[in-house]
């Protein structure tokens, strides 16, 4: 439910890991769904530090898919995806993974190289979607 400004945060689901920051999953407002970025982190808080890119791209991909639910969104309604990489070397295999998960929608996106992310992780994702 939004607050008096009008913006609903909500970082709170079981199938999402916690928030490791302050800052929560998703925030709403006049109609759009804002989700933070998602890391390959399960739901019980496991790092996939270790995993192979495409587990860890999966793992985020499936986190952004459950933040939109979280929302009363889903994928059919992204509107922008931001894709950060830690090596652009993991451009192609993310792409195919990408269009499997989202199918025939072809929202917005960037794919940005970063260097190293947080946690020593290979992929991190961000999204607009409508609510």
């Amino acid at each position: 439910m939004a607050g008096e400004n009008g913006i609903d945060l909500r970082h709170a689901s079981p199938n999402l890991p916690a928030p490791g920051g302050h800052y929560s999953h998703t925030a709403m407002g006049q109609g759009l769904v804002f989700v933070s970025g998602q890391l390959p982190i399960r739901p019980d808080g496991t790092r996939l530090v270790d995993a192979s890119f495409e587990d860890q791209a999966r793992q985020a991909l499936a986190n952004l898919a459950a933040a939109l639910e979280l929302a009363g969104s889903g994928v059919p309604r992204l509107l922008q995806v931001r894709v950060y990489l830690d090596d652009m070397a993991h451009w192609p295999a993310f792409d195919r993974l990408y269009a499997d998960w989202v199918g025939t929608h072809r929202p917005a996106r960037a794919v940005v190289p970063t260097g190293a992310l947080h946690f020593g992780l290979k992929v991190e994702i961000e999204a607009v979607a409508l609510a």
